[in-house]
Parts: C-alpha cells; structure tokens; sequence
C-alpha cells in the first residue's frame, strides 16, 4: 500500500475542489440546475475537506465537516461568517436536490449561486496558504 504525504492528500482535494467547480459551467451549459447544485456543493466539500485535514482535524460525515469547519474556522473568525453560510446553503440545496422528488432547481439560482462557489473555494485556498 502505498503511503501518502499529508500535503499529497490536501493537494488532491483542492485539486478535485478546481475540477469540480469548473465542471459546473457544463452543467449550467446543458441546463442541468440540480446537478449543478450537487457539484457545486461538492466542490467546496472538497476544499473544507482539505482545510480540516491540514489543521489535522478528522471527520468521517458531511455534517461533522460542517460541524467542525463552523466550529474552528468561522466562530474563530478565521472565515468570514457570511461565506460560510454560502457552505451550509449549498449543503441544504444538495439535499433537496437530490433527495426530493418532483423538485428542480432554476436557472437563476444556479447563476446566484455559482459566483458565490468559485469565491468561497478562493477564500478556502487562502486559508490553506496561511
């Protein structure tokens, strides 16, 4: 088995946290809106994945990471309060998305949400550097 580097696997999640964001502008291409909810949510679970893991914090669910990134890095103020609430809205429009029936998002929520994504995975990468 190979053995990663810890700065391998941070490097791999923002990584992922790029790609997947920049596949959203497909999504919305082929006006496919709760896909492009999913992936954008994806996209900065990737990147607060990778945040916690550099400050060794380990969490094995979606909420947990929630949980601890509001936990240490925006009731710190670390990371602006508002932006973090941009995390916890995609999570909830994820969940909807995916798991309501007869449910589908729009195109103007997509194109509100979507700019918001690109900064907050921005911010997230800032943070990393510090």
């Amino acid at each position: 088995m190979t053995q990663y580097k810890e700065e391998d696997y941070i490097n791999y999640r923002i990584e992922r946290a790029r790609e997947t964001i920049l596949e959203v502008q497909t999504h919305i291409e082929n006006e496919f809106w709760n896909t492009a909810i999913n992936r954008m949510y994806y996209a900065c679970f990737y990147a607060v994945s990778a945040l916690l893991f550099k400050n060794n914090i380990e969490v094995a669910s979606h909420s947990g990471i929630r949980n601890k990134f509001g936990e240490v890095f925006v009731k710190t103020g670390i990371i602006n309060r508002e932006i973090a609430k941009h995390y916890t809205d995609l999570f909830e429009k994820r969940q909807k998305g995916d798991y309501n029936d007869f449910f589908d998002y729009d195109e103007e929520t997509v194109l509100r949400l979507f700019p918001k994504s690109q900064q907050f995975i921005d911010i997230i990468e800032k943070a990393l550097q510090q």
